[in-house]
């Protein structure tokens, strides 16, 4: 209970200090004044910084999907490659096997 009856005595005090307070002094205008400003070129930098990070996000899907293109197209060259080498194998056995067969009727 003592807590509640702290924070109200702070709650009225603090709103004491609000009411007391003289906006017309040339100093808290001032203030007021800096740190709009202040606030205003902060929220100017933030739509900034948000624009260049959606920019980079979308960079970066860009390049991802380009790198998964390039990952694609290499295992499909690989996959060619092997294929290939499988033929020329293939043809080798034959080339062989015709070799002999030639032998063979050669003598």
């Amino acid at each position: 209970m003592n807590s509640v009856i702290e924070k109200e005595k702070k709650l009225n005090l603090a709103l004491t200090k609000l009411k007391n307070l003289n906006i017309k002094n040339p100093d808290v205008k001032k203030n007021i004044n800096n740190l709009r400003n202040q606030k205003n070129q902060l929220e100017i930098e933030k739509q900034e910084l948000e624009e260049k990070y959606k920019s980079l996000i979308d960079d970066y899907n860009n390049l991802s999907k380009k790198l998964d293109d390039f990952q694609n197209q290499e295992k499909i060259e690989k996959k060619k490659q092997i294929e290939f080498s499988e033929k020329i194998d293939e043809l080798n056995q034959e080339t062989d096997t015709l070799l002999e067969d030639i032998d063979k009727w050669q003598t």
